[in-house]
């Protein structure tokens, strides 16, 4: 079984791997001196390219929140957990966790902030709240993923292996499959995935990893959204409500809403001074060949 991949725009796209233009600005990769890259760029009504070997597995690093942010949602639709359950440190709720708000440090327990006062980004976080839906579910956290988020999205290559925050295993193909998902929901109710895209306690100022403090630093339930932050790794002319993540082992995944292109890079290069000059410029170029060809 091979992963479900959204079909092109308009029947057969244009060469073997799609829309020139697009095409081309997914080379862009090549040039981040990773052993391995490989990248799509959807439309509103599926895949307008590829580049690279798209079914090449790896781990996505902090990507994985967007997959288990998608199960603990699930979790909440189905009534196991609530989004006012208490998890984290005193005071802090699912809620809090999801979006970053509990007051975590990012690797440790140790508090730094009240919860829901600023954005501190936590891999702790993300972990707890596996921990959270394993208990009310009597379910191992990364079993309750696959059977209700990966295998109904297609998924078949994707896999968790490790910590709920940072250790999923997949493809350029399978991100794809969730970032469909994420725009147009069929795991999750539309309203509670709109949720997740949109900025979850507003106006919280935190330091957005590698690139810097912003203030304010908008996060939804799960994604990160572009909002003011500059600069930003999903460019410059990302509107404000594209919403995605990326990971230090060198992966982007993001998505504009009002065009509904969207972009999954993934390569074996962990995140560094490289990313900051490279992503900005590889997404703006994406977003501006994609734009010209659906013109």
């Amino acid at each position: 079984m091979t992963d479900r991949v959204p079909a092109g725009p308009t029947g057969p796209e244009s060469g073997p791997h799609g829309h020139d233009p697009v095409r081309a600005a997914l080379a862009s990769v090549d040039g981040w001196g990773a052993g391995f890259a490989a990248a799509t760029a959807i439309g509103p009504a599926g895949t307008l390219a590829t580049h690279g070997d798209t079914r090449r597995v790896v781990r996505v690093a902090s990507i994985t929140k967007l997959a288990t942010a998608w199960a603990v949602l699930l979790a909440v639709e189905e009534g196991a957990v609530a989004l006012s359950d208490p998890a984290g440190p005193p005071g802090s709720t699912v809620a809090h966790l999801l979006c970053h708000a509990g007051g975590w440090d990012f690797d440790t327990d140790r508090v730094l902030a009240p919860p829901g006062t600023r954005r501190i980004y936590s891999n702790t976080g993300y972990d707890a709240l596996a921990a959270h839906v394993e208990a009310a579910t009597g379910m191992p956290f990364a079993d309750y993923l696959a059977e209700g988020v990966l295998a109904p999205l297609g998924m078949a290559s994707t896999e968790l292996r490790g910590s709920p925050a940072k250790d999923l295993h997949s493809n350029v193909d399978g991100l794809v499959a969730l970032m469909a998902e994420m725009r147009s929901p069929t795991v999750l109710d539309a309203a509670t995935a709109a949720a997740a895209r949109s900025v979850q306690m507003p106006g919280l100022a935190g330091v957005l990893p590698g690139w810097g403090r912003q203030d304010p630093c908008d996060w939804g339930y799960g994604p990160e959204l572009r909002g003011t932050k500059s600069p930003h790794w999903s460019g410059a002319t990302a509107e404000a409500g594209t919403f995605g993540h990326f990971g230090g082992a060198g992966t982007l995944l993001w998505v504009d809403p009002s065009t509904g292109i969207g972009c999954v890079a993934l390569s074996d290069r962990e995140f560094g001074e490289w990313s900051v000059r490279a992503w900005p410029a590889f997404s703006d170029g994406v977003r501006a060949a994609a734009l010209a060809t659906l013109a």
